[in-house]
């Protein structure tokens, strides 16, 4: 199976050297492109992929084409490489509300097209990623595609009016843990305890409490509950994140982050 990468910036060189790594995929089988001669060169020594500035060259090579760059070039791209886009490959999309109608519309004709919202934590082959297609990907097609995926997220396809959600919910998101574990590292420092130390404990924190989650089936407020015991230290903490607006916060950051991806 060919896989095509036009882009490979974070997000792009993640997918790339999961499905490397994972042996989801063969480095001879893969070939890239970008806009710059030393990322592609680098790209190259490190995962042994084939590489062009050609975004032409790429489109006509894959049976699976993955389009990992901005939002906002998607037209340009598409523009420049529709016309080398096989009848029977599948395009993918990780590009955050571009919708498939509107993916059609740009290519100017029926193609096998895939949506995917993927997540940074992919670097670390810990990603979650929601998945759409159109109706011309068959079943058997679109498990192809969650197979290499797996090499560095686990996946769940979803309808695409909650593609959107998806970015705000898993997309986005760990921008927001992030500002959370910050946040809890700096309270440890003021607290006397060294930076690098405080850093490991609340990531850590952080990390358990979401295992806990899937590996239980538990709801999360169980979970809060069997943490705050009566009199104690924790339930204080909650009533302060409640009374400091942490839950709605969080709702009204989301929201947001919803209303700029339906509008992209």
């Amino acid at each position: 199976m060919k896989i095509g990468f036009i882009g490979c910036g974070n997000m792009g060189t993640a997918m790339i050297q999961g499905m490397i790594d994972s042996g989801k995929c063969a480095p001879s089988e893969m070939m890239i492109s970008c806009r710059t001669a030393s990322v592609l060169e680098e790209k190259n020594r490190k995962y042994g992929v084939k590489t062009t500035l050609d975004n032409r060259e790429v489109a006509g090579f894959a049976e699976i084409l993955f389009l990992a760059v901005k939002p906002q070039f998607y037209a340009d791209v598409i523009a420049e490489i529709r016309g080398d886009v096989g009848e029977l490959a599948m395009v993918v999309s990780i590009a955050p509300g571009k919708t498939l109608a509107w993916l059609e519309e740009q290519f100017g004709r029926k193609l096998k097209l895939i949506r995917m919202m993927p997540n940074t934590p992919a670097l670390v082959k810990a990603g979650m990623t929601g998945i759409c297609a159109d109706a011309a990907v068959s079943s058997e097609e679109l498990a192809v595609v969650r197979e290499l995926l797996s090499g560095f997220s686990e996946t769940e396809v979803v309808p695409e009016h909650l593609m959107d959600v998806v970015t705000a919910v898993s997309g986005s998101s760990p921008a927001y843990v992030f500002l959370f574990i910050e946040a809890m590292a700096d309270a440890a420092v003021a607290g006397g305890m060294p930076r690098a130390q405080a850093y490991k404990f609340a990531a850590n924190a952080v990390l358990g409490s979401a295992k806990m989650v899937l590996d239980t089936g538990l709801h999360p407020g169980v979970l809060k509950d069997m943490v705050c015991s009566p009199a104690g230290t924790t339930i204080q903490a909650v009533r302060v994140l409640e009374e400091k607006g942490m839950r709605s916060s969080v709702i009204e950051a989301m929201m947001k982050c919803l209303d700029i991806s339906r509008g992209m």
